[in-house]
């Protein structure tokens, strides 16, 4: 008999939904909490505090790869199949791991750390500062309310488009943005393919192969944030001389990453591909 095309579900929806209301709710937390920061930080103690945040958000992935390298040692239908009725193991191909389980995980923490966002002041006193949050607040509503009883309403776009070109034509921020979009785009891609590579090449499942990746990588992302952060505290790295660092690190680490094309292995023998069925 011929198969039948059975439809296929439609329950990735859900998934893609989640991902894109996740995004709405992360998406805010870095600038504006850099812009937090800077409002409320000394301006020496500013870079520490950005080095913090900035290590929190490779903490993060890191245990979410640990998470991960967990759920995907499970089957993906724990609950509703028993361990003897598996009659294969995570390091063959047709294993699926059980991917729901982290989302579910995730999505919980989120809600409860997402709960004390609620009770953050509206205003905070600088670092250095005596005056009340209150005193602050009402000092920077003044002119604004002045300026409502002259009848001067601006509209957002008369000073967004303007402000918008007067950065596109910023040779520095966007030569940052380009250099941004680069080192997001190896990082992105070493975690999407590096995995692959480790079951393919050395035969590991994909349980060891997302725990490696998380282990070897992440951590010393921390320490060289946390790091760069005490060094400009410490030494009161200016703008100028923090990029000229920027730029000689940025030199070493292509240097480095450069000579990894020595290190090619031979590639793994695939049937139909590389070698014949027979």
């Amino acid at each position: 008999t011929e198969c039948e095309k059975e439809p296929g579900s439609l329950l990735w929806i859900f998934v893609m939904v989640g991902n894109i209301v996740r995004g709405m709710g992360e998406t805010p937390i870095m600038p504006l909490g850099i812009s937090y920061l800077e409002d409320f930080a000394k301006a020496e103690n500013s870079p520490f505090y950005l080095a913090c945040l900035h290590t929190a958000t490779v903490v993060g992935p890191f245990l979410g790869l640990l998470l991960a390298s967990f759920c995907a040692e499970l089957f993906v239908d724990i609950g509703s199949v028993g361990a003897d009725e598996i009659t294969i193991t995570a390091t063959d191909a047709r294993w699926v791991g059980a991917w729901w389980l982290g989302i579910l995980i995730c999505a919980l923490l989120n809600l409860l750390v997402g709960i004390p966002f609620w009770f953050l002041p509206k205003s905070l006193v600088k670092e250095g500062e005596t005056n009340e949050p209150e005193e602050t607040s009402e000092k920077s509503v003044a002119p604004l309310q002045e300026n409502d009883k002259n009848g001067t309403k601006q509209t957002i776009w008369k000073y967004f488009i303007p402000f918008l070109k007067a950065l596109f034509h910023n040779p520095m921020y966007m030569l940052f943005i380009c250099i941004t979009v680069l080192q997001f785009s190896a990082f992105d891609g070493m975690i999407s393919f590096m995995p692959k590579y480790l079951e393919q090449q050395f035969g590991k499942s994909a349980s060891d192969a997302i725990f490696l990746i998380g282990v070897y990588n992440l951590p010393v992302l921390c320490v060289g944030y946390f790091s760069g952060g005490l060094f400009m505290k410490k030494f009161k790295i200016n703008i100028y001389q923090a990029a000229n660092i920027a730029f000689w690190v940025s030199l070493l680490e292509y240097l480095l990453y450069f000579a990894a094309y020595w290190t090619v292995c031979d590639t793994s023998p695939v049937a139909g591909l590389t070698v014949s069925y027979q």
